[in-house]
């Protein structure tokens, strides 16, 4: 008999299990079982929770997480949603996975303890990777081809601060930069940014859109910890999207309809980053939210071994807004200090 030919899907396929099934109608909730074989579990599993609310005929999206394990807006309007959303009340389908990289989550830490790896830096995933890299593969291989727009909630964590936020990238598409932009505009943060990252490569959001689907990230505070007004913004944000989807009734709630200050629409220029050359004691002398001026110094930093040494002073590079800062006041060389943004 001639050899079989390799099945190509089944090669692709991820080696991650579900006990949810994302066709089925209703409300599930379960878990993936990445396999994790190790000293303490030969046959063991990490186990990273999932929701699926289906009802009727309508878009599908997916609502994530603790992408980063030490942030924590996301992750509780998630759970709170997990609680409440009634899948008849629904039209599309609601995939969420409030705790996206479980072991990060559990640690409370930015990256896996298992693996190290930064899940956001980790897409498309590799099937055959590490416990990050397989998740990232599963949610690449068998939740993106069904989704039509993706929520991937953010915050500064232990070491950043930013400004309530909803952001997008600058797309080429201008039919799937329009719709991008709706979306992240009816979440109703204080702010919407349209952001250059650092570095984008391994993102989930650029994973999303090289699919060409719609991607909104949020940055919602930080210091490793949340506050009333975050939490609000976080889940308010969500139920906006749900229904600028359509999967909900209703319009999106704005923010002057709560009496509050319009949502700024705002940009990251080419010099919006201030980053340390430094290391040392990190004084900011700029609050968030506060203008400054190109040359005006937004932090400096003492040297720690050399105390009758003036500061090293570092200016804004544009005029602008400081939206974001460093939470920790020791940096090093190449560490963030703040970031400035402008009125689109």
């Amino acid at each position: 008999m001639p050899d079989a030919k390799p099945d190509a899907r089944a090669a692709s396929r991820s080696k991650v299990s579900a006990t949810v099934d994302i066709e089925r109608s209703g409300r599930q909730v379960g878990h993936l079982a990445v396999p994790h074989s190790r000293d303490d579990s030969a046959w063991g599993a990490v186990r990273v929770p999932i929701a699926v609310f289906k009802n009727g005929k309508g878009p599908t999206v997916l609502l994530t997480a603790g992408n980063h394990g030490d942030e924590y807006e996301g992750q509780i309007a998630l759970r709170k949603l997990i609680r409440s959303l009634d899948p008849s009340a629904i039209q599309g389908r609601v995939i969420v996975m409030p705790a996206l990289n479980g072991p990060a989550v559990e640690a409370g830490r930015r990256l896996s303890p298992i693996d190290g790896v930064n899940m956001n830096r980790a897409f498309p995933g590799i099937r055959d990777g590490s416990v990050t890299r397989m998740i990232a593969h599963y949610v690449h291989s068998e939740l993106l081809p069904h989704v039509d727009a993706a929520l991937d909630m953010h915050s500064g964590g232990k070491t950043l601060h930013f400004s309530p936020l909803a952001a997008i990238h600058a797309l080429d598409d201008p039919g799937l930069m329009a719709r991008t932009r709706a979306a992240m505009l009816a979440f109703a943060a204080p702010i919407a940014l349209v952001l250059r990252e650092l570095d984008a490569e391994g993102m989930l959001d650029t994973a999303v859109e090289d699919l060409g689907k719609v991607f909104v990230s949020t940055e919602l505070g930080g210091g490793g910890t949340t506050s009333t007004a975050t939490i609000a913004i976080a889940e308010r944000g969500v139920q906006n999207l749900l229904k600028h989807l359509a999967i909900l009734a209703g319009r999106p709630e704005t923010r002057e309809s709560l009496g509050l200050p319009p949502t700024r629409l705002m940009r990251t220029p080419d010099q919006g980053y201030v980053i340390a050359d430094d290391a040392g004691l990190l004084e900011m002398l700029v609050d968030l939210d506060q203008k400054v001026r190109a040359g005006q110094p937004v932090a400096q930093v003492y040297r720690l071994d050399r105390p009758s040494e003036a500061p090293v002073a570092y200016p804004a590079r544009v005029d602008g807004v400081l939206i974001g800062r460093a939470h920790q006041c020791l940096v090093k060389p190449g560490d963030f200090v703040g970031l400035v943004a402008q009125a689109e």
